[in-house]
C-alpha cells in the first residue's frame, strides 16, 4: 500500500511560521502607504492570492502533461487537486482585490480594467473544468478530456498575462514589476514573505487534499477486494482460525 502525506507535518509547521511572520510585518513592519493608508495593506494578501492561483492553474496543465505521456491516474489526480486548490485561492483573490477596489475606487469591479477582467476570464474558464470532467462517466475518458481542458487552460494563463501586460492605458496600478515596481524595501521584503507564505498554504493544502484522496480511493479498493473475497467464500467457512 502506498503511503502519502509523508513530510505533511514539516509542511504544516514551515507554513504556520511564514504566515505568522508575515502577518507580523505586515502590521508592525511595512509602512502605511501614502496615499490608500491601511486599506493598502489588503496587497498583502490580494496579489499573493492571484499570483499562486495562476501558478496553480499553469501547474495543474503540467500535472496533465504527465498524466498523457504516462496513462498514470496520480497525475491526473495532482492536476485535478492543483486546479481544485487554485480556484480557492483566485476566490480569494477576487474577493480581497474587490474589497480594495471598493476602498481605493469607490467600486466593487471596474470592467475597465484590463486586469482585473482578464483574470476573472481565467477564473471563470477554470471554473468549468470540474462540470466539465464529472459530465463524463467514464474514468478513463474523464481523466483523459479533463488533462487536454487543463494543458490547453494553463497555456492560456500566460499568453492572457502578456497580452494584458503589453495592452495600453492601465488602470489597474503597478505597484508590482518585475524589478520591484515603486515599492520601498521594506514593503518589498514584507511581500516576498507574504508570497512564501501563501505559497506554502498552497503546498500544504495540496498535500493534505490529494492525501486525503488517496486515502479514500485506497479504502474502497480494500472494501471492493474483501467483499470479493467473502463473496468466492464457501458458506459456512470462516475465513482464519480464531
Amino acid at each position: 500500500m502506498t503511503t502519502y502525506g509523508r513530510g505533511l507535518r514539516g509542511l504544516t509547521l514551515a507554513t504556520i511560521a511564514t504566515i505568522g511572520a508575515a502577518l507580523a510585518l505586515v502590521f508592525f513592519y511595512a509602512p502605511l502607504d501614502a496615499d490608500q493608508g491601511f486599506i493598502q495593506k489588503i496587497f498583502y494578501v490580494h496579489v499573493p492570492l492571484a499570483i499562486v492561483s495562476l501558478c496553480g492553474f499553469i501547474l495543474g496543465g503540467l500535472f496533465a502533461i504527465g498524466h498523457l505521456r504516462t496513462g498514470d491516474r496520480k497525475w491526473d489526480m495532482r492536476s485535478y487537486v492543483a486546479i481544485h486548490m487554485s480556484l480557492i485561492f483566485a476566490v480569494g483573490g477576487l474577493i480581497t482585490g474587490s474589497i480594495w477596489a471598493k476602498a481605493s475606487w469607490g467600486h466593487w469591479w471596474v470592467w475597465g480594467d484590463p486586469t482585473l477582467v482578464s483574470y476573472l476570464i481565467v477564473v471563470l474558464l477554470f471554473a468549468t473544468y470540474q462540470p466539465l470532467r464529472f459530465s463524463i462517466e467514464d474514468p478513463e475518458r474523464q481523466a483523459r478530456y479533463a488533462s487536454v481542458f487543463a494543458i490547453v487552460a494553463g497555456a492560456f494563463v500566460p499568453l492572457n498575462f502578456i497580452a494584458v501586460r503589453m495592452a495600453q492605458g492601465f488602470v489597474h496600478p503597478r505597484v508590482l514589476t518585475l524589478t520591484g515596481g515603486r515599492l520601498p524595501g521594506s514593503m518589498q521584503l514584507t511581500f516576498a514573505v507574504s508570497l512564501v507564505g501563501i505559497a506554502l498554504l498552497f503546498a500544504t493544502l495540496w498535500n493534505y487534499e490529494l492525501a486525503a484522496k488517496n486515502t479514500r480511493i485506497q479504502v474502497r479498493r480494500l472494501r471492493r477486494e474483501l467483499l470479493g473475497d467473502s463473496a468466492v467464500r464457501p458458506l459456512g467457512r470462516s475465513a482464519a482460525p480464531s
